[in-house]
């Protein structure tokens, strides 16, 4: 994926410290080939590998546990809970963003994480009213042409 830079040259100062303002820092993720991006304030780390305990008797989306340094961080499958089917990698190995929406650390099991870019934020747009994702708060058309949808963080953390 290209980088979405802006041209600063041809703005005045003004538009530029609106540019700025509006300017937010994103990683990129892939699940079940669709593209999500999050904003990187909410992004602790990303582990790989790491060896999930499952738990009997919570949401079906809920793969289970890690314990990170003493931490017992709960996983969220996204694709089931998006309504897709189950994440399986065949080699064993797995992708955790792990995050801290107000103060409740999560983590998301994915299939790839991709980069982080600059998103002027005022050019992300409301999913579409048909949209039956609820944890989608937004699109925007990268520079590749891809679409990302922008993952509704404090919808993850409220499941």
């Amino acid at each position: 994926m290209a980088n979405e830079t802006i041209d600063t040259s041809v703005l005045t100062d003004e538009q530029l410290a609106q540019v700025m303002e509006n300017t937010r820092k994103y990683l990129t993720f892939i699940s079940d080939g669709l593209c999500f991006g999050i904003d990187t304030s909410y992004v602790t780390e990303i582990i790989i590998n790491h060896k999930i305990t499952f738990l009997p008797m919570v949401p079906f989306y809920i793969k289970g546990i890690i314990n990170l340094r003493g931490q017992i961080i709960p996983i969220v499958d996204i694709r089931l809970r998006m309504g897709k089917t189950a994440y399986e990698c065949e080699d064993g190995s797995n992708c955790i963003i792990v995050m801290n929406i107000n103060s409740i650390m999560i983590g998301i099991l994915v299939d790839a994480v991709h980069q982080v870019i600059d998103i002027d934020t005022s050019k992300i747009s409301p999913p579409t009213a048909n949209n039956q994702e609820i944890l989608v708060c937004g699109m925007m058309k990268l520079s590749d042409g891809t679409t990302m949808l922008v993952l509704d963080q404090v919808a993850l953390s409220q499941s």
